[in-house]
Order: structure tokens, then C-alpha cells, then sequence
């Protein structure tokens, strides 16, 4: 009888869900391509604020 009144717990890691493992993107970028993006935004940035109030006066 007191088999019955047993609590179960889930098995399992915890709940802890290990995501990288369920999804794969079709998309990847290296990370030498995401450091080179980052810079071109950077500059991009750098000259609008330097060069771009001339072209809303």
C-alpha cells in the first residue's frame, strides 16, 4: 500500500531544454562575416552623423 501513494517526479535533466539541439537555422553566418557587418554598420553610423546634417539643411 504504500507503493501507491509514491510521488513521481518527471525524468528527464531537470527541466532544462537544450534548444540548439531541437532547432538547426538554414541560415549561418561565419563569425569573421558578423565582425565585418558590425564594422560597416559602424562606419555607416560614423558618416551619417558626420556627413548627414548637410543634406537635411
Amino acid at each position: 500500500m504504500a507503493e501507491d501513494n509514491r510521488i513521481r517526479l518527471p525524468s528527464g535533466q531537470g527541466g532544462l531544454t537544450r534548444y540548439f539541439d531541437e532547432y538547426h537555422s538554414k541560415v549561418s553566418f561565419s563569425p569573421g562575416t558578423v565582425i565585418i557587418m558590425v564594422l560597416v554598420v559602424m562606419v555607416l553610423i560614423i558618416l551619417l552623423h558626420s556627413l548627414g546634417g548637410s543634406f537635411l539643411e
